[in-house]
This record gives structure tokens, C-alpha cells and sequence, in this order.
């Protein structure tokens, strides 16, 4: 059943028409202008029902997403734009067509590029959506690797931006404006960057700055209270650049686990508080904490953990179905929990457990290491003894001293076999490492020697 429409919830919160939503090369995009340029892209979209959005301009992405929204199509948004991953996508939706603004785009879908538009602004109403709209399917690979769909309704994704915001201390009131290093299409990018801002009236960086030079110039353009919504990997890149940089109101990080060591630094060089969030493609964000002072995480309103069956389960709040973490969490008391890694990270060697997590923090908190990464190879040892392997970036170390900087901190068992050494880590736009690419490097560099 559809909801009514004075039950519809407003596709933004802005104050008004006028009101910023967006900035690029210094440029202020108004409220007015964007809908203007969302009700043109709707008209000109082509039928099928299933939008795949890659445009890399942030704005374009919106722009698209509220399009698609308002043309009665629902957004795709996988993990990554594979040939594998769109032939699935294809099984999953036939109709599926992809929106572009990158001349030519190699994917195998029919291709609408975004348009050259007018300038114009809307001078009506803001829009409003029912809440139980279906926004988008998100997606996320299964133990099979098979892409496995989630529902986002818009009264859920309201929910969670309000918890987010509120979390966060923004308010309509004093409008903040958001840069962002994670690209759109991911779960992280797409609800703190593009749905923070229109959902709590504000605005967002066009670009995806990526170099610590090109951060720095981003925020330095923004007006206050600006907001850095970065990860791990890009805030410990800014911070080794050793540039001056502009200070910020807010840095929010996510989709890996950030030392406190790092979110102090973090917060003296950019002046000002972090706020890491937890979450995952399932359940959307769900708690935060203040790295810099506590490992505790404190759930969002309303959304509460269980244990059951030996698993914690989420619910409650904006998690409309009760959904099973992939995470070892340790409740502790008043909604507050710890974070102990993922249960795929967990590895047993010669009947000693450790994390994943745990042992890439040891090893990155080495001086001299500049990014680096266990894994355990999928052979099958010869011996029978499981052994990891590690990837580090540490000009000026060998072998020698890095095994011996790890034999100070982690138990001896756990030393990586063979420890490769390269200039630089595959990492992907939100920082994060594939096990296949880190094999990839360790045979390569068995192939060299």
C-alpha cells in the first residue's frame, strides 16, 4: 500500500530555495538550481526501472539519484563495477541502465550520459516521497561472492541521516558543508555525504579530492562549519604530506577501524573533534564514537544489539529487519559496546587466536611503516600449519628490522611468512584491500626474486 501524500516525508531539509546544496571550483550551487536540473534529468531518463549511477562528480550523482527517485526508478549500488558484478547485475535487473558523466565508459549496460543542462532555477514546491519508497538496492558480496541485495526505503534512510546528524551535532540551523574523499556510490560516501546534506539543510564538495594537496584546497574553499567525511587510509595519507591544513569544524572516518594514536594526530593537525562511525551495507550506520578519548561505541537512537545463538543481531530505530553483524562485539552497558573485529578476520594458528584487525594495527604502528597489510593465503600449507603473509610499504626498513619490530609486539605464531615489500598497497577509493590483489603482489614478488 503507498503511503499517503501528507504522510510524505521532504527530499530536503533546506530553509530555503536559496539555500546552499552544493560547491564546486568555489562556486555556490543553490537548492533552486538543483532541483531545476533534477526535474530536467528526470524527464530525459529512458525507461527501464533500475539505474546504475557512476557518475564520479558528486553533484552529477545526486543530481541522478534524486532524479531516478523522483521518476519512479530505484538506484543500484553494488560493491564495485566488475564485468563480473554487472552481469550480475543484469540477472538481478534486466531493465538496469547506467547514468555517466565519463566519456567513453566501459561497462556493459546501456548508457544514458548526463546531459548538458541549462541554467535555471525551480521556483515551486520542494518535493516530498512516501517513506516506504524504495530508494535503492545496496549490495554486498556474499561468502559465494554472488552480490546480495538490501532494501534502503526512504523513511528508513530519513531515520538514519537524523540519528547520523544528531549524533554528529549538525543542525539545520547553522548549515555545515561537507567534503568527502569516499566516492558516492558507496554505502559510507553515499549516506554521510550525499544524504547528510540534504537531509539536515547542507551542502557538499562536487569533487572527490583524493591527493592531501587537493583535500587541503577543497576545505580550505568551503564556508564553516566544514566537515572532512574521509577514512583510515586518506587521513593517515593527509597527515604524512606534512602540508599546511585549512582547520576543520568535524572529520568523520569509517570503513576501517582507526587507531587512537592516528585520531588524535588527526584531531590536533585539523583542530578540531573526529567522529568514527560503525556500520555496514546491511544495516546502514548504527554507532559512533570519539576515537581520540574511548574504544567504546555508542549505538544510534533506537537501535539496539542482541545476542542470540551466539551472534549479535541489530535492530530497532531506522534497521527495519533484524539483521545478523559479521563483527565480534562486546556489549558493555547503557547501548555502549566494543568492537573486537570481524569473525572473518579471526585466524587460528597452532591453536592461538588472533584478529586480522588487531595484527594490521601492530604492524602499522611501527615507525617507519607507511601502510601495510596481513593476510592468510588460501594454499593449503604443505605442513599443515597455517602461516600469514603481510604487504608493507616502509621505505628505509628490511626485512630483518620489521620482523624484529613485530616480535616486540605480537606473538611470535603469528609472524607473516613470506613478509613482501613494495612502493604501494592496491587500495580502492575507500581505502580498502582485496585479498586477491594482495596475492597478486606476494606471487610477484616470488616471481622477482
Amino acid at each position: 500500500m503507498t503511503a499517503s501524500v501528507s504522510a510524505a516525508l521532504p527530499l530536503l531539509a533546506h530553509a530555503s530555495l536559496d539555500a546552499a546544496l552544493a560547491w564546486r571550483e568555489g562556486q555556490r550551487i543553490s537548492v533552486a538550481h538543483f532541483l531545476a536540473d533534477v526535474l530536467r534529468v528526470a524527464e530525459l531518463m529512458p525507461p527501464g526501472r533500475h539505474l546504475l549511477n557512476v557518475c564520479a562528480d558528486r553533484y552529477r550523482f545526486t543530481v541522478g539519484l534524486v532524479a531516478g527517485l523522483l521518476a519512479g526508478k530505484v538506484n543500484l549500488l553494488p560493491s564495485t563495477h566488475t564485468p563480473e558484478t554487472v552481469r550480475q547485475l543484469v540477472a538481478f535487473a534486466p531493465d538496469a541502465f547506467c547514468l555517466t558523466d565519463t566519456l567513453p565508459y566501459d561497462i556493459d549496460l546501456p548508457q544514458f550520459h548526463y546531459p548538458a543542462l541549462p541554467t535555471a532555477v525551480h521556483d515551486g514546491d520542494i518535493p516530498r516521497v512516501a517513506p516506504d519508497r524504495l530508494v535503492a538496492w545496496v549490495f554486498t558480496s556474499g561468502s559465494t561472492g554472488t552480490p546480495l541485495p538490501h532494501g534502503k526505503t526512504w523513511g528508513a534512510l530519513v531515520r538514519n541521516i537524523a540519528a547520523e546528524a544528531d549524533r554528529l551535532g549538525l543542525s539545520i540551523d547553522r548549515p555545515h558543508a561537507l567534503v568527502g574523499t569516499v566516492p558516492p556510490q558507496h554505502m559510507y560516501g553515499f549516506e554521510s555525504t550525499v544524504l547528510l546534506a540534504l537531509l539536515s539543510g547542507g551542502s557538499f564538495w562536487a569533487g572527490r579530492p583524493f591527493y592531501p594537496a587537493d583535500i587541503a584546497a577543497a576545505l580550505d574553499v568551503v564556508p564553516h562549519p566544514r566537515v572532512l567525511v574521509s577514512t583510515p587510509f586518506h587521513l593517515r595519507t593527509l597527515l604524512a604530506a606534512d602540508l599546511p591544513l585549512p582547520r576543520a569544524d568535524l572529520v568523520v572516518s569509517a570503513t576501517a577501524p582507526l587507531s587512537g594514536n592516528l585520531a588524535v594526530e588527526v584531531e590536533s593537525r585539523l583542530q578540531c573533534p573526529l567522529v568514527e562511525i560503525y556500520g555496514c551495507t546491511e544495516t546502514g550506520q548504527t554507532a559512533t564514537r570519539r576515537t581520540a578519548q574511548t574504544a567504546e561505541w555508542q549505538l544510534f537512537r533506537d537501535v539496539h544489539l542482541t545476542l542470540e545463538d551466539g551472534r549479535i543481531w541489530a535492530h530497532g530505530g531506522h534497521v527495519e529487519q533484524r539483521i545478523a553483524l559479521g563483527d565480534v562485539i562486546e556489549p558493555t552497558a547503557d547501548g555502549r559496546f566494543l568492537l573486537h573485529g570481524r569473525s572473518a578476520d579471526l585466524v587460528n594458528i597452532a591453536g592461538k587466536r588472533s584478529s586480522l584487525g588487531y595484527l594490521n594495527h601492530q604492524l602499522n604502528a611501527i615507525p617507519g611503516v607507511q601502510d601495510g597489510s596481513f593476510f592468510m593465503p588460501d594454499d593449503e600449507p604443505a605442513d599443515g600449519v597455517a602461516r600469514l603473509s603481510a604487504v608493507v610499504v616502509a621505505p628505509g626498513l628490511d626485512r630483518t628490522a620489521l620482523l624484529q619490530a613485530l616480535r616486540e609486539r605480537i606473538d611470535p605464531l603469528f609472524l607473516p611468512r613470506p613478509l613482501v615489500l613494495v612502493d604501494a598497497l592496491p587500495r580502492n577509493a575507500t581505502g580498502k584491500l582485496t585479498r586477491s590483489a594482495l596475492e597478486e603482489l606476494q606471487r610477484r614478488s616470488e616471481t622477482d626474486e
